[in-house]
């Protein structure tokens, strides 16, 4: 459906972090350092995984779609960010918003399943070493990927789907450095109790089910070995965490809990800071990692 027809607003001003002036400069360059370490790591790991044979294998793989995810998701939300800090008036159409929105929930959906398939590639790797590239074959891991990017669909489609064919009367600016959901609800003239029970029961989806999934794998680990061992498996909780802690911080909870201005702030962990942190989660405690990251500097001194 068109924007004129479901609403008088053509085009939004995104508020940003902070109206403070002093402050503007030093958060473009904060941001856009992170933006460019996120950038750097993810696409590092991106291109070592696929010049590395050794790396050709399915916990492999799916670190490889992790990295694409974080990478695609930082690109959506932070350039758009940095023009907060340098222009008066940072606009973006209703059009560009509704994008946004859906590449956000997109990607947000995506990196759930995708943590979730990983912690499922972790408990066949540790529980059934034998049978391991056996069960995880080039047909399961594709039938997962096809799962983590539908899930990702299914979210997108959902979300956007329920906020773009509200009615935004006069008001158009939203208390956000990006086009997120709350505010943008919060801005309409006709939202319900309904839209309000979709976006939970949506967000309890994409938030509930990976954690229940990942929580039931690594259970059966704790059960097999007593303790996780490997540096792959302590990395993952700590991804795990900051990723759905923060998540489930700002969407699963009433409004009233915490105010929109404090909920931006929060934002910043699952869009920003874990995108960055992931490369470095792990590939640091990664000997595989390492060893292919030591081997390809070794072919490009030698060429």
């Amino acid at each position: 459906m068109p924007a004129e027809n479901s609403s008088s607003v053509t085009e939004f001003i995104l508020a940003g972090l902070t109206d403070q002036p002093g402050l503007q400069i030093p958060l473009f360059i904060l941001f856009l350092g992170f933006y460019v370490v996120t950038a750097v790591g993810n696409l590092g790991l991106i291109t070592l995984i696929g010049l590395n044979s050794h790396l050709h294998i399915p916990m492999y793989l799916f670190l490889f779609n992790l990295s694409l995810i974080d990478f695609s998701f930082s690109t959506a939300i932070i350039p758009k960010m940095l023009m907060s800090f340098v222009s008066r008036k940072n606009i973006i159409s209703f059009t560009g918003c509704m994008t946004q929105l859906f590449f956000f929930c997109f990607f947000v959906f995506s990196e759930s399943f995708v943590l979730s398939a990983m912690a499922y590639d972790r408990y066949m790797a540790i529980c059934n070493p034998l049978l391991y590239l056996v069960i995880m074959s080039p047909q399961v891991c594709l039938l997962l990927l096809l799962g983590v990017y539908g899930m990702g669909v299914f979210g997108a489609v959902a979300h956007t789907g329920n906020i773009m064919f509200l009615t935004f009367c006069a008001d158009n600016l939203v208390n956000h450095y990006m086009c997120d959901i709350l505010p943008l609800l919060e801005l309409s003239c006709n939202g319900s109790y309904i839209n309000v029970l979709v976006i939970f029961i949506v967000v309890t989806i994409g938030i509930g089910v990976p954690i229940v999934a990942i929580f039931m794998s690594y259970g059966f680990i704790l059960s097999s070995i007593l303790h996780i061992s490997s540096a792959e498996g302590s990395s993952h909780i700590i991804a795990v965490s900051l990723f759905f802690g923060s998540g489930a911080f700002m969407y699963l909870k009433p409004p009233s809990i915490l105010p929109l201005d404090q909920g931006k702030v929060s934002s910043l962990f699952y869009t920003i800071v874990v995108p960055m942190f992931n490369p470095l989660i792990y590939s640091l405690r990664n000997k595989d990692v390492k060893l292919a990251l030591k081997r390809t500097f070794s072919r490009i001194n030698f060429s």
